[in-house]
């Protein structure tokens, strides 16, 4: 008898994995579903639930548990640094002391924001910066003495040039270097103004900036 329940209730428990699996909800349901969940307000918006292409492809091979294949990693790479845009007017660094507020400020793009309000880059929440400050993430690497170290100040530094254009171009659009990494594409989703990342800018490679001393 208690062979006969056991078999049964293996049985049970089969039909009702299978069951599962064959009713699992699509991709396309899935996001249906999260949108009926939510409502707009405020500078909260139901459309950063979509994905663009270059997500949809990061979170597939996250689900896959396996590593972007190097070609298709080095094709993203390519695709995005190529959509990279430079400042028009040839000007990459604003005011430092704008851009240590702004790394320090970590509002933002949510509901209880006004439409339209500037948002914080919160830098500090992955990074170190300045020496003075304690409080500090460390998701990314250590930004003490950006500047400083790659001299980009340094008249003699003939990669000066390339050092400014890589920064601008990691802070707009960081999968342009690191394709799925986790860095807020802070520019291409109009995260930050061009302004703010100047600002941002003179932060990291400005000489006077605290980062630099």
């Amino acid at each position: 008898m208690m062979k006969l329940i056991l078999a049964l209730s293996l049985m049970l428990t089969g039909l009702s994995a299978y069951s599962q699996a064959a009713k699992a909800p699509s991709n396309k349901e899935i996001v249906a579903n999260l949108k009926a969940s939510f409502s707009e307000r405020g500078a909260a918006k139901l459309d950063r639930l979509d994905q663009t292409d270059l997500q949809k492809t990061c979170s597939q091979a996250a689900e896959s548990g396996k590593p972007l294949p190097v070609k298709v990693k080095a094709s993203i790479e390519k695709k995005v640094l190529a959509s990279i845009p430079y400042p028009a007017d040839g000007v990459y660094l604003g005011d430092w002391k704008e851009g240590e507020k702004i790394a320090q400020n970590g509002r933002g793009l949510q509901f209880s924001d006004a439409v339209g309000s500037a948002n914080g880059a919160n830098c500090y929440a992955c990074h170190q910066l300045t020496p003075t400050e304690i409080s500090f993430g460390n998701q990314g690497p250590s930004l003490l003495k950006y500047g400083a170290l790659r001299g980009v100040k340094d008249p003699a530094n003939k990669d000066s040039e390339a050092i400014v254009k890589y920064t601008w171009a990691r802070i707009w659009n960081t999968h342009a270097f690191n394709a799925c990494n986790g860095m807020p594409r802070f520019g291409d989703a109009g995260i930050l103004t061009p302004t703010q990342i100047k600002d941002v800018m003179a932060l990291l490679l400005d000489p006077a900036s605290p980062v630099n001393k």
